[in-house]
């Protein structure tokens, strides 16, 4: 199954913000526990950023767009992502 991001259209690609990374924004990052995601693609659709990409029935975060917004662990129905301390140690 194929998902596409709400937020996606002809001037906007997802994982882009003016090619700009923005990761220094953030104070605390989502961290996906693949034992516990059962690939709904909720986290992908939500994305306001388009930071979550599907690769081999894998969901990936691209860390260099990703602001911390934390939309993707409050939506994520299986709590697969939580927030963690952008120092901490995974």
């Amino acid at each position: 199954m194929e998902f596409r991001s709400k937020y996606e259209n002809s001037w906007f690609k997802a994982g882009e913000t003016l090619g700009r990374p923005v990761s220094g924004w953030r104070y605390t990052r989502p961290y996906l526990d693949r034992d516990k995601c059962n690939r709904c693609g909720w986290c992908y659709l939500y994305c306001p950023g388009g930071c979550i990409q599907v690769q081999e029935d894998l969901y990936v975060i691209d860390f260099d767009f990703c602001k911390g917004c934390g939309i993707c662990a409050n939506e994520c129905p299986k709590k697969a992502i939580t927030m963690v301390n952008e120092e901490q140690e995974q």
